[in-house]
This record gives structure tokens, C-alpha cells and sequence, in this order.
């Protein structure tokens, strides 16, 4: 672990005994909002690799029955899209998104030489780096390195950041590696109040600083340890009085994840100037009796987004929100021995918003007649899809995130 990193962590640790200088505390105030791009972005990550043929089921392909006789879904239970595809029973209202055109739906993203470590594909979707590759920013870190840091000479800070880490926020008590950038991270939080309680004890605001300006002045890692706290410690404080501001009265799932989807809603329902948010929701690793652990998960996620959109829209600020969903990885076409599905390659990512170019579906469904030794083949680079994304909607360069050119799909 590099020095600073260490002495950052440190002091995370044990925010509420340290105090902050004064010069620092200036420069918690002046840090001004550079995200001036309005328009915010949800991630929402499927973890434990969803399968995705239970998700869009191929209802009219009797190879996709042949191979799961006993997890495929009814034919009569599913919830038509098109003539051969349509929704998990559960997930009634992503049904209703689709119908209102505020789904688009990717069939076969994926990535060339596919990993089917847990682990090492999720990394490889966080960082958006290729299979061969290993990098230790996240696609979503670099974001805020671009858009958010210069060297400020004046204060002797190489590398100010120069907006707060609740600019990108992930509703979770860990950031994940999509988070971290070089330079600028996200702010992890499950609960503002909390956060706020163990980052701002009341002595902060009150005492004396006991390290004075010229103490610290010449020494780098000092600075920018007490520049770390202050930006954190005014983020936690931002984060909780804005969120008291409005409460939704959406109907939301009752687990965990319902919950941290609820908190997104709450702060950009309050006006909080964050612009990226990430939420998990995690146990999609289904080898075993299946069908009952993925309804369960995809009828709290289908529950809660759907919420999340009808809270949006009836706020009218639908039009400046996109969510995204992935999972690191889709199964197998065929069922396994336990009534369950293993690791396999190839999957869906959702898109919904008020403003999708292209809505429905945007390509064809697997081809389970062309399968590689068993598994689905990709059509689509998942990096296409982040091309998109950072091009369309979050108005950033993509090869200064990418490190190379991809075309994008013209979906936003």
C-alpha cells in the first residue's frame, strides 16, 4: 500500500479525533461544483452473474426449453415483449417501463476471452479493461479524475480535487473498484445521518485547530491528509442536511437493496449535487434451486427501479436520469445437475430513462443454435455501452476513460 493511501485510511478511521486546520477548512468551502453536466447516472450491479435467459426468457425456442427442462420458465407466465422474447414473471414493472418506452434492452454484451472468475470479471466490467489487462482505477473513478482535478499551485496542493467526494456516491458501507480513480474517489455511504455523526463530532466545528497552517505547509502528505478529511467530512454533512429535505412516498421493495434505492430517490428527489450513484444487490450466483433465488432478487429489483422511475417522473426529473444495469457475467444455456445454472459468458444490460434514442430492444436475442462450448457468444463489447453512456450523457470524451476508441450504440 502506497504512503498516502495509508495515511488517507488512517484518518478515515479516526475521523472524530483529529481536527482540521484552518487553511484546510477554506479550501472545504471554495470547492465548487464542476459536474456541470446536470444529468445523472444510477448504476445498479447484479452480483453473482444473473442468468439471463430466465431474465429475457426466448420463449419461443425449443432448444431454450430441450436444455432447462426443469428451470425453464412456463411459456404461459411469462410476460411477452415481442413475438420471442419477454420478462421473468416477477419483473411486472419493467414490463410496464417497456410499454411506456423507457427500456432498452442489449442482448449478448460481453467482452473477447471471457473470465468466469467472479472476481476477475467483475473487475474487468469495473475498470473497464480487457480480458487481458489489470487496472486499478475504475471506469466511473476516472470520470471524476477528468472531470475534477487540476494542480492548484497556490495553495501548494499538487493535485487539489476540486469537487467533493459526494459528487459520486455509492449507497453502500465499501466503494467498489468502479468508484476509484487515480486521483478523486467516490464517497460510500449507506445511511447520511450515520455518516455524518461519525465524521463531524460537534468538537470539530468548535475547537481550536492544535496544526497550524505553517506546520503543515511543505509537507505532502499532511496536506493531503487533512484536505481528505475536510472534503470528506463536508460531504457526510452536505449529504445529511440534504437529504431531510424530501422524503418519497414511492412504493418500494422491503429488503436491503429497495431500501438503498429508496435513498437514491430521497437525494436526488432533495436536490443533491451528485451525479453518479451506485447500488449493488447481490446472490445471483444461483447454482443451486434457482428459480425461487432469482425471482425473489429480480422481483425486489423490477419492484424498486420501477418505483425509482415513477418518483422521478412524477418530479419531473426523468429526463435527466439514466440507469444502467449489468452483472459481471450471464450462466450457461444448459441447467446443471441441482436445478441451477453455472458460470457462463454473455448477458443483458438494461438502459431506462425518458430519453432513450433507440427504445426496446436494440439487437437480436441469443443464438442458442451458435453457442461457444456451451455458452452464449457476445455481439456486443460491453465497452460500447460505456462509450455510450460517458459520450451521450455524461458529455465525457470516452477514449480519455476507454484508453481507446469505441463506437458507442446511439441508445442515448
Amino acid at each position: 500500500m502506497k504512503r498516502r493511501q495509508f495515511i488517507t485510511n488512517s484518518i478515515l478511521a479516526s475521523a472524530g479525533s483529529l481536527l482540521i486546520p484552518n487553511f484546510l477548512k477554506a479550501l472545504e468551502l471554495q470547492s465548487p461544483n464542476v459536474l456541470t453536466n446536470h444529468k445523472k447516472l444510477i448504476i445498479i450491479q447484479l452480483s453473482g452473474g444473473n442468468d439471463g435467459l430466465n431474465t429475457v426468457v426466448p420463449y419461443h425456442n425449443d432448444i431454450y426449453y430441450k436444455l432447462r427442462p426443469d428451470i425453464a420458465i412456463e411459456k404461459t407466465k411469462i410476460l411477452t415483449l415481442n413475438d420471442e422474447l419477454g420478462l421473468n414473471p416477477v419483473m411486472l414493472g419493467l414490463k410496464n417501463l417497456y410499454d411506456d418506452g423507457m427500456l432498452s434492452i442489449i442482448n449478448n454484451v460481453g467482452y473477447p476471452n471471457p473470465d468466469r472468475s467472479h472476481f476477475r470479471s467483475m473487475d474487468i466490467w469495473q475498470t473497464a479493461s480487457g480480458a487481458d489487462e489489470y487496472l486499478s482505477t475504475g471506469w466511473l473513478g476516472r470520470c471524476l479524475d477528468v472531470q475534477c482535478t487540476q494542480t492548484n499551485i497556490q495553495s501548494q496542493i499538487q493535485n487539489q480535487i476540486k469537487c467533493l467526494p459526494h459528487y459520486a456516491i455509492e449507497v453502500d458501507d465499501t466503494l467498489s473498484l468502479a468508484m476509484k480513480g487515480e486521483l478523486s474517489k467516490a464517497l460510500a455511504v449507506q445511511d447520511a445521518k450515520k455518516l455524518f455523526q461519525a465524521t463531524r463530532p460537534v468538537f470539530l466545528k468548535t475547537m481550536q485547530p492544535q496544526i497550524s497552517e505553517t506546520h503543515t505547509q511543505g509537507h505532502d502528505n499532511v496536506s493531503y491528509l487533512y484536505k481528505t478529511l475536510a472534503e470528506t467530512v463536508s460531504s457526510a454533512e452536505y449529504l445529511y442536511d440534504t437529504s431531510k429535505i424530501q422524503k418519497t412516498k414511492g412504493t418500494y421493495a422491503t429488503g436491503e437493496f429497495g431500501k438503498r434505492i429508496k435513498t437514491i430517490a430521497e437525494l436526488i428527489l432533495s436536490g443533491v449535487q451528485t451525479q453518479i450513484f451506485y447500488v449493488s444487490l447481490s446472490g445471483f450466483d444461483t447454482h443451486i434451486r434457482q428459480n425461487e433465488k432469482q425471482a425473489k432478487l429480480l422481483e425486489e429489483y423490477a419492484t424498486s427501479v420501477a418505483a425509482l422511475i415513477e418518483d422521478l417522473k412524477a418530479n419531473g426529473l426523468l429526463d435527466n436520469v439514466l440507469v444502467m444495469t449489468f452483472s459481471e457475467f450471464g450462466r450457461r444455456v444448459a441447467q446443471n445437475g441441482s436445478n441451477g445454472t453455472d458460470h457462463g459468458t454473455a448477458n443483458q444490460v438494461f438502459l431506462m430513462g425518458n430519453k432513450l434514442r433507440k427504445k426496446g430492444f436494440y439487437n437480436a436475442a441469443p443464438n442458442l443454435t451458435d453457442l461457444d462450448e456451451g455458452d452464449l457468444k457476445f455481439t456486443i463489447d460491453f465497452r460500447n455501452v460505456y462509450a455510450d453512456v460517458l459520450k451521450n450523457w455524461l458529455a465525457i470524451n470516452p477514449n480519455l476513460i476507454l484508453g481507446q476508441s469505441f463506437e458507442g450504440l446511439g441508445i442515448v
